[in-house]
């Protein structure tokens, strides 16, 4: 037995299969491939790169030193629209989520029918950037805080329902089969069964999709959503640096507080 194993071919051990090491190698070079197809599509200009510092160096020095004195005139009312914009469309984009979640929820909706179109909605709303859902609101309903709270909203759909469809999949059988087994209403079975499994989630979802909608709400303005995004449009239309400098470091404030508040809040709630 002793000659026997010492004469056994040793076995080599290989992490992967020559499939598997195939597949790995494809994918390599498909992505070398695309790296290579980006950098000649984009057109990269190598002297524009050569000055790129100093030109970044110089707008900074222009936005120095910052004109306070326009935060009282404009840019006040422009970022109490923006938190009003990103409320708004958050509590309206919950709601309608809602309603859709429950569509694409398999443990509550069982028509096949109902689910595609659930996921439709949801699929179709978070794949069009919500700056271009500003661009269709404005050309709607023009310009304004309007515009870009229904672009927040519709855009978000898609995001909460998702998240909240899952949750609600999650759930766990026992509590809805009793409440069913005894005869409650489908509403009773929501309120009773699913919403206490469903809560700290869906509080969660909300308040983090509310510190996404603040970021996404402050540069709608851009494209004609109100906000601090047209006050930066102001600025940057009229080369007053300092007042872009003031905007975007009001900007830069409001997203770290949203996300230090959003924080606290889903531990609070998790």
């Amino acid at each position: 037995m002793t000659a026997t194993a010492a004469t056994a071919p040793a076995h080599h051990w290989q992490r992967f299969t020559p499939a598997e090491r195939v597949m790995r190698s494809g994918f390599y070079v498909a992505v070398l491939i695309a790296i290579v197809w980006s950098l000649r599509s984009i057109e990269i200009i190598p002297e524009f790169l050569y000055d790129a510092p100093q030109q970044t160096v110089d707008l900074f020095v222009r936005m120095w030193p910052i004109d306070w004195a326009w935060y009282p005139k404009v840019v006040h009312a422009a970022l109490i629209e923006t938190l009003h914009t990103a409320t708004l469309g958050t509590i309206l984009a919950v709601a309608l989520a809602s309603l859709v979640a429950l569509m694409v929820a398999r443990n509550v909706t069982h028509s096949v029918v109902l689910n595609t179109v659930g996921r439709f909605i949801l699929v179709a709303t978070r794949s069009v950037h919500a700056m271009v859902w500003a661009l269709f609101f404005v050309a709607v309903f023009g310009p304004g805080p309007l515009a870009g709270t229904l672009a927040i909203a519709v855009h978000s759909i898609g995001f909460t329902g998702k998240f909240l469809s899952e949750a609600i999949e999650e759930a766990k059988p026992g509590p809805i089969e009793a409440l069913v087994a005894a005869g409650a209403p489908p509403l009773a079975v929501l309120l009773k069964g699913y919403w206490p499994q469903v809560k700290p989630a869906f509080l969660a979802i909300a308040m983090f999709r509310w510190d996404i909608n603040v970021r996404e709400s402050a540069v709608l303005g851009l494209v004609g959503g109100g906000g601090l995004g047209m006050a930066l449009d102001t600025a940057l239309s009229n080369l007053y640096w300092d007042q872009a400098g003031l905007v975007l470091l009001v900007i830069f404030a409001v997203v770290i507080v949203a996300e230090l508040v959003t924080a606290w809040i889903r531990g609070k709630i998790l």
